[in-house]
């Protein structure tokens, strides 16, 4: 990760949404950074894991980028202990699985592992015509629900970069790296 800070102190960040959602399109446009957002990244269904580092405000970031189909989700509790924040990807156009992302998203936000963790919803594909606002967005997600944790909503095109780094200098400002 470089020699300017120790692994130690790096916070870990968990990616996680259903399939098809967005996430490592996201996880890649951050690792580029902000002046190349707009530059094409490709991609593949993640099967199991990836993990990135970036560096940002001289805090660095592991992220871990874990793979949303169906018979990935159960693992995905083997990638919660230590984990200081979870970026959630929605695709906030696809009205029909939002309820299913909401029931996956807080079985992880509840777990204990998680009880200091913040949380940044990328309401991703906000660009198309029948997507949910930021606002239909927490209320389907039922964030309420989830007072104890920091939380934001941020709307967001991971394939043009939009939204990403407002959400990220968000969750850089909220996550305790302690």
């Amino acid at each position: 990760m470089g020699s300017s800070y120790s692994s130690a102190k790096a916070v870990r960040v968990l990616v996680a949404g259903l399939d098809s959602a967005g996430k490592t399109t996201v996880v890649l446009k951050l690792k580029r950074g902000e002046r190349r957002q707009g530059q094409h990244v490709n991609t593949i269904p993640t099967m199991d894991f990836n993990v990135e580092q970036l560096k940002f405000n001289g805090k660095g970031f592991y992220m871990w980028d874990v793979g949303g189909q169906d018979s990935v989700r159960p693992l995905w509790r083997h990638h919660l202990t230590g984990s200081q924040a979870l970026i959630y990807v929605v695709d906030a156009n696809d009205r029909e699985r939002v309820r299913k992302a909401a029931i996956e998203l807080h079985r992880i936000m509840l777990d204990h592992a998680m009880r200091h963790a913040c949380l940044l919803v990328y309401a991703n594909k906000s660009d198309l015509p029948h997507a949910l606002s930021e606002t239909q967005v927490r209320d389907e997600l039922q964030l309420e629900r989830l007072a104890a944790h920091a939380w934001h909503v941020q709307s967001s095109v991971a394939t043009s970069g939009r939204g990403l780094w407002d959400g990220f200098r968000w969750l850089a400002a909220n996550v305790n790296s302690t």
